[in-house]
């Protein structure tokens, strides 16, 4: 049976017709109109900024075969014409969670594969199609689609020859990962890494590991749980869900009870390599010890699926990284490493300690300072202070750091810690990054200079490289640091 007919979404859906319409099939489903090709549903969302109801004239004049909206006054008093078909539903979100539910079970030929953790869910899932695509075909996740919405449309964009799709599962608070996992089934279940994240919704790092392991209850029997060996709480509590799914537990990391073990691990500006096992040596270009064990995931995932290491091996050397994932870019004659996706406090403190790595390798050019821009770690709750404090004092510790800038509230704790021991001549603090503030922070850069970029997503500190390019070819010049800003 056609998953994409009139009558098949109507029952998967329930709701009442507000007219028929007349396409007998339809090709997938689309939430945006500026993307929607025809014949195509258009599921009207409510987001924060902009309601789909919105645009269901322009869902129509796209070629529309079917809307599903939960607002009938969104329509006109003429409706949309035969052509088109209208389903309302209560709620637009629910189903389309609903439908991705319905079509993953379509997909029986499919390894479904669901990547969770605190840190580094996108770039494994990166990872994990590169080791898998030498030797099967597949889809995953477009960019971070990690949500009650990116997860669904990941799903429906799957075809049903594809031999593996990989969906990336996030949260921000607790309840947030079940219905995820119980749309996706997944044959094979990643958590990368367990932090500090989200804990003015998730309370505490038990809270954390409460939320990741509920990925692990949507596993299909016989599934496979890969686990971060680094974090034995989590494997611990683990085991009794994945026994009640009759699966096993395949383990990574540097831990010596690690099934795949990374006994040595080297980084550079040009990547990692690292070594599992003491037997099989592979290399990624994106630098980081934390990227050796999303490495390392991937490696389980590939062997579960049956993939030869050879194809692993090219697979990964020749992988590409995330955007705004330790990225290199250059401006102006700065060198950057963009980490400025996202940010809480293991992830800043990897971040730093790569950077640190890469420095000393000398990346930076003759005469170039390296520099660290870190923003704000947002929704850490009762912990802020003390994880921005702890992350000062890891930059006190850096004496290859030439000027350290901190921007935001928070980050002023760490900026006391870090002029403690660096001095005031090597320390600036901003407030924020609003208004004229990149650019100010762009003149406490020069041409040679090796900067890191990390906060979290709402510090924007891609604004200070956006800065920095906007004064090309123009070449900047040196700028005293200056005290804080705050």
């Amino acid at each position: 049976m056609n998953f994409w007919t009139m009558e098949n979404l109507k029952a998967l859906l329930g709701g009442g017709w507000l007219a028929r319409g007349d396409a007998p099939e339809l090709s997938g489903l689309s939430i945006d109109t500026r993307t929607l090709r025809p014949r195509q549903v258009f599921l009207a969302l409510k987001g924060e900024r902009t309601d789909g109801h919105a645009y269901l004239a322009d869902a129509v004049a796209a070629g529309a075969g079917l809307l599903v909206i939960d607002d009938a006054r969104a329509m006109p008093a003429g409706g949309f014409g035969r052509a088109v078909g209208v389903i309302q539903v209560a709620n637009t979100g629910a189903a389309l969670l609903k439908l991705g539910a319905a079509y993953r079970r379509t997909l029986e030929n499919t390894r479904v594969i669901a990547v969770g953790g605190s840190n580094g869910k996108t770039t494994t899932v990166r990872l994990v199609h590169a080791a898998l695509t030498g030797s099967l075909r597949g889809s995953h996740s477009p960019k971070s689609f990690n949500n009650a919405v990116g997860v669904p449309l990941t799903l429906l964009a799957a075809k049903r020859t594809d031999q593996y799709l990989i969906c990336e599962v996030g949260t921000n608070a607790p309840g947030e990962i079940a219905p995820l996992a119980e749309a996706i089934e997944p044959d094979v279940a990643v958590i990368t890494s367990i932090g500090r994240e989200h804990l003015e919704g998730l309370g505490s790092l038990e809270g954390v590991i409460r939320e990741e392991v509920t990925l692990l209850k949507g596993l299909r029997e016989g599934g496979v749980a890969v686990l971060n060996a680094d974090a034995p709480r989590l494997v611990e509590a683990a085991r009794p869900i994945v026994a009640a799914q009759k699966g096993t537990i395949l383990t990574f990391g540097f831990s010596d009870a690690a099934d795949l073990r990374i006994t040595r691990c080297g980084v550079s500006g040009r990547g990692t390599e690292f070594t599992l096992n003491d037997r099989h040596e592979l290399r990624l270009p994106i630098p980081g010890t934390h990227n050796a064990t999303n490495g390392a995931a991937a490696v389980a995932v590939a062997r579960r699926l049956g993939v030869d290491h050879a194809v692993i091996e090219a697979g990964l050397a020749g992988a590409s990284g995330a955007p705004m994932r330790m990225e290199r870019e250059d401006a102006a004659g700065v060198r950057f490493v963009n980490d400025a996706y996202n940010a809480n406090p293991e992830s800043m403190l990897a971040a730093i300690e790569t950077f640190g790595a890469i420095a000393r390798g000398g990346d930076s050019a003759a005469g170039g300072r390296v520099v660290v821009m870190l923003g704000d770690m947002l929704e850490l709750g009762e912990q802020s202070a003390g994880a921005h404090r702890e992350v000062g004092r890891a930059v006190a510790g850096c004496g290859w750091i030439d000027l350290a800038v901190f921007v935001g509230p928070m980050m002023g704790l760490a900026s006391d810690e870090a002029r403690a021991a660096l001095g005031e001549k090597r320390v600036a603090a901003l407030a924020n990054l609003d208004g004229e503030r990149p650019s100010r922070a762009a003149e406490l850069l020069r041409a040679g200079d090796l900067v890191l970029l990390k906060g979290s997503r709402g510090t924007g500190m891609e604004r200070v490289l956006d800065a920095v390019r906007a004064r090309e070819p123009a070449r900047l010049e040196p700028k005293p640091a200056g005290g804080p800003d705050r």
